[in-house]
């Protein structure tokens, strides 16, 4: 049975850390099924113990020990490395925000705590780390290096990639992508990171895999609908996007009423702060990120595949307080905690933490469009998109 280390932020109701780990310690629902996983969480971190921390009655009732330090739980109290794979959870708790609006998550240095003991022990296991991999990009950059130089899977990112998609699309793989668009809500950092990582797990299976991003730029307000009116943004694909959200806001919420959000002109009138985050490729795929909160509460990708016209879905997100899309993430992190070999590639977790930390440089920058030589990521896709469909 494997023996699992989680080092997180704080452990208590809905967070990630709540989300992820008790899947490991009461099993989750997966392909029709109940699934308890071959594996036992035998040690804990938490950095923060706010009011209603839970890593204390958690560790009673499963039988694990919480520890001061991450060494002491990676070592389980003793003097070498005592666990076969590593839960990395630093998502919510108290931390500060830099000028950019990020959220100043410890990430890299839990993680490079856990690369000390696996170099000092002569052993390393997999690590599965939330989300970004940190705010700043040389410091993931660093992680993903550090876990190829000391030779253990790694995995990281969200739940969005894998969650299921409505209709279930998956583009086939070395298609020619010629447009694509993706709608998110919610707040930055936090909710733009996954709108940008969905997107990704979709554009990275055009023809040559993801080559790497050229240059970035991030505007806001009215010059988001100019850029509309120019064509820098397609109607399109963000009207075959919107078709695909279970939210629309406005209208629909007062009396019922279907609407076309890009039609009828409403979007101005509901989106008081709107951002478009405008990517450019390093083989000359132009994408583009709308984040129109008070239009829509869900997350749609459009694309227009040459060949096969206008594809677009909607990556669901299940209700609280299940959520169960963070079962198809567990179910993820398992297989690799399982086989040893990462389903995905963490570089797409690796590119999407730099695309958001250069897009909101330019945002402090004046919007300015930015060159992103540093983002010469290259990776391929894995052959199926490992989304749930069951």
């Amino acid at each position: 049975m494997k023996r699992i280390a989680v080092v997180g932020s704080i452990y208590k109701y809905l967070s990630h850390v709540q989300h992820i780990a008790d899947r490991f310690l009461v099993g989750y629902p997966v392909r029709g099924t109940w699934h308890r996983p071959d594996m036992k969480v035998v040690s804990l971190y938490i950095d923060q113990k706010p009011a209603g921390d839970l890593s204390g009655e958690r560790a009673k009732e499963f039988g694990f020990t919480v520890y001061p330090t991450i060494a002491e739980a990676l070592r389980c109290g003793g003097d070498k490395l005592a666990v076969d794979a590593v839960l990395i959870v630093c998502e919510h708790g108290d931390y500060p925000r830099n000028e950019k609006g990020q959220i100043l998550y410890p990430r890299y240095e839990f993680f490079k705590q856990c690369a000390d003991v696996f170099e000092k022990d002569g052993r390393a296991v997999p690590v599965y780390n939330d989300k970004h991999l940190s705010w700043s990009f040389e410091k993931s950059k660093w992680m993903v290096d550090t876990s190829k130089r000391l030779k253990f899977p790694m995995l990281a990112g969200s739940s969005l990639p894998v969650t299921w998609r409505l209709p279930n699309l998956e583009l086939p793989l070395g298609c020619q992508i010629e447009d694509a668009l993706m709608v998110g809500e919610g707040g930055s950092d936090p909710m733009d990171y996954h709108a940008l990582e969905a997107m990704q797990c979709m554009i990275e299976r055009r023809k040559g895999g993801e080559t790497g991003v050229k240059s970035v730029q991030m505007i806001e307000g009215d010059a988001v609908w100019k850029a509309g009116e120019e064509g820098r943004w397609s109607k399109e694909l963000l009207t075959s996007a919107l078709s695909r959200s279970d939210t629309p806001q406005g209208l629909t919420v007062q009396d019922g009423r279907t609407q076309d959000l890009v039609g009828n002109g409403e979007l101005p009138k509901l989106v008081k702060n709107p951002a478009a985050y405008f990517l450019e490729h390093n083989d000359g795929l132009k994408t583009t990120l709308l984040m129109l909160n008070g239009a829509v509460q869900d997350f749609n990708f459009a694309a227009r595949v040459r060949g096969a016209g206008v594809k677009s879905c909607q990556f669901l997100l299940t209700p609280v307080p299940n959520v169960t899309y963070s079962a198809c993430l567990v179910d993820k992190i398992e297989e690799m905690f399982a086989t040893g070999r990462a389903p995905y590639p963490v570089e797409r977790t690796l590119i999407v933490s730099g695309m958001l930390e250069s897009c909101l440089t330019s945002k402090l920058e004046g919007s300015r469009r930015l060159e992103t030589p540093h983002l010469s990521v290259r990776y391929q896709p894995p052959k199926t998109s490992q989304h749930a469909v069951a």
